[in-house]
């Protein structure tokens, strides 16, 4: 693995530069196809789908869970949370070093340096009996989520028959984006309001892993405004 990513390296420099950034720029979001190659990529599917077998992924929550809505009418995936360093998940840890290397990357030449950390990954399956996930924001409310990272795990996958297209509305264009799932595909875009996006209903099994890169001072500010809620609200069931 580690003379993979060596070899690598310039590749990923030269994707930033070329591809990522400019189509960040122009577009709010970009997608990478053959990002880790087919033996690497065939590796990370077993390690998913061993997380799957075993009974470690769960029903997706929602944010708001006060609204009277049925969970499964909003999304429909089942997911864990990974970081890397459990046993069985190397190969994974692998694509989230090359993930974190892409981004600081791109970010020095997008000006964003204050994105310092990022989320564990959410390993997620759509179980294909016609679940999706309905138009959102992955971050409506400055949580500190800047960038949203994507990489699919779904071989043969033919949207005609399969469904669940990652569907991304770019806020002020005039177009929609539709992206499907493809093996060692790699999507990027920003997590604000600037590109509410769906899954819709898949028909067959459909492997993704998520990753969120955090705006170090959002993400600050964010916790500084839940602690100071959580203290009021302590505050007030103790009055």
């Amino acid at each position: 693995m580690p003379l993979l990513q060596r070899v690598m390296d310039p590749d990923l420099e030269r994707l930033a530069a070329e591809r990522v950034v400019p189509s960040l720029r122009a577009h709010g979001f970009c997608y990478v196809d053959n990002f880790l190659g087919e033996f690497v990529g065939h590796i990370v599917l077993g390690q998913v789908k061993s997380l799957h077998h075993a009974g470690l992924l769960h029903d997706g929550q929602l944010a708001c869970r006060g609204v009277a809505v049925s969970r499964r009418s909003v999304r429909g995936d089942k997911i864990a949370w990974v970081g890397g360093a459990e046993k069985g998940c190397e190969s994974i840890n692998f694509l989230l070093t090359l993930i974190d290397k892409l981004i600081s990357l791109c970010t020095g030449r997008l000006g964003m340096t204050r994105i310092r950390e990022r989320s564990k990954a959410m390993v997620a399956c759509y179980p294909g009996n016609g679940s999706g996930y309905v138009k959102h924001v992955d971050n409506p409310n400055g949580d500190g989520r800047c960038v949203t990272c994507i990489y699919y795990l779904n071989k043969n996958w033919n949207a005609n028959e399969h469904g669940g297209i990652l569907r991304i509305f770019p806020g002020g264009k005039s177009y929609v984006a539709d992206i499907e799932p493809l093996f060692d595909r790699l999507v990027l875009f920003w997590s604000d309001r600037r590109n509410p996006h769906e899954v819709q209903p898949s028909y067959s099994q459909r492997y993704a892993i998520t990753v969120w890169y955090f705006d170090s001072e959002e993400r600050a500010e964010a916790k500084r405004r839940f602690r100071v809620l959580s203290e009021s609200t302590q505050g007030s069931s103790a009055s």
